[in-house]
């Protein structure tokens, strides 16, 4: 991408229902319901496993977006299959893994192209719980220059966009496109405990760095008053834009 002035967005939230219950997890949507419209709600694999489909409709019922984040990581043609299921639930997103191969992602999305309308779909770069020892251990090369690369392969092969940490968003955007669409987890709003996240951040370098979705969790669900925790984070999404040259 040229250097061309690129106007900072104000990025979605999306809230990981990651609570031990399905119960705490439908508090918590029903204690936000009047901010629906503003926000996105992550399923991951425990509730996914645990809750099934009925809570993905539920959840739909209730008129929120919804990113299934189960990680597709398999061939090909089971990858393509297994996306083809995903968008018959109605999720709005999902994501798969880019180190699934070029070939592994164009292959969900030629299996998506006859939809009336197809959930977005993003691609895994590095895990945000990584430290860069851990990782080049895996793939032999840095979270920023990896993430970077399967960023531009998610890219061409037709993905809406990847998952990353905050700091490889601006990197990748200027790779592929300001469109592309980067949704970082490991977003602590106000400065908490990291805990099994290496790689964290707060709104304000999110936004600095471009980034479309923040994905929020135990800041929120462990509050005792999330709804006010959920205020608190929309009112500082919305702070003043600025430009990044």
């Amino acid at each position: 991408m040229k250097s061309e002035k690129l106007k900072v967005k104000n990025p979605k939230l999306c809230i990981a229902l990651d609570n031990p219950s399905k119960e705490e997890n439908l508090k918590l949507i029903n204690e936000l319901k009047e901010y629906a419209d503003n926000l996105w709600l992550k399923v991951g694999f425990r509730s996914y496993i645990r809750d099934g489909n009925d809570f993905i409709k539920y959840l739909k019922d209730m008129e929120y977006n919804i990113f299934l984040d189960l990680k597709l990581y398999d061939i090909p043609n089971t990858m393509a299959d297994a996306a083809l299921e995903i968008a018959k639930l109605g999720v709005d997103m999902f994501n798969v893994h880019a180190s699934a191969g070029k070939r592994a992602m164009q292959e969900v999305i030629k299996r998506l192209q006859n939809l009336k309308k197809r959930p977005l779909v993003l691609a895994v770069t590095a895990l945000t719980s990584f430290d860069d020892e851990e990782f080049k251990k895996i793939y032999s090369k840095s979270i920023k220059e990896k993430a970077k690369e399967f960023a531009i392969d998610a890219y061409e092969s037709g993905l809406d966009g990847v998952v990353c940490s905050v700091y490889e968003s601006k990197e990748i955007k200027e790779a592929t496109n300001q469109n592309f669409i980067t949704l970082t987890p490991g977003i602590r709003p106000f400065k908490e405990e990291s805990e099994d996240q290496k790689r964290v951040a707060d709104i304000k370098t999110a936004k600095s760095n471009l980034v479309d979705f923040i994905v929020v969790g135990r800041p929120i669900y462990k509050s005792k008053n999330p709804k006010k925790v959920v205020e608190k984070i929309l009112k500082e999404i919305l702070w003043k834009n600025f430009y990044y040259h």
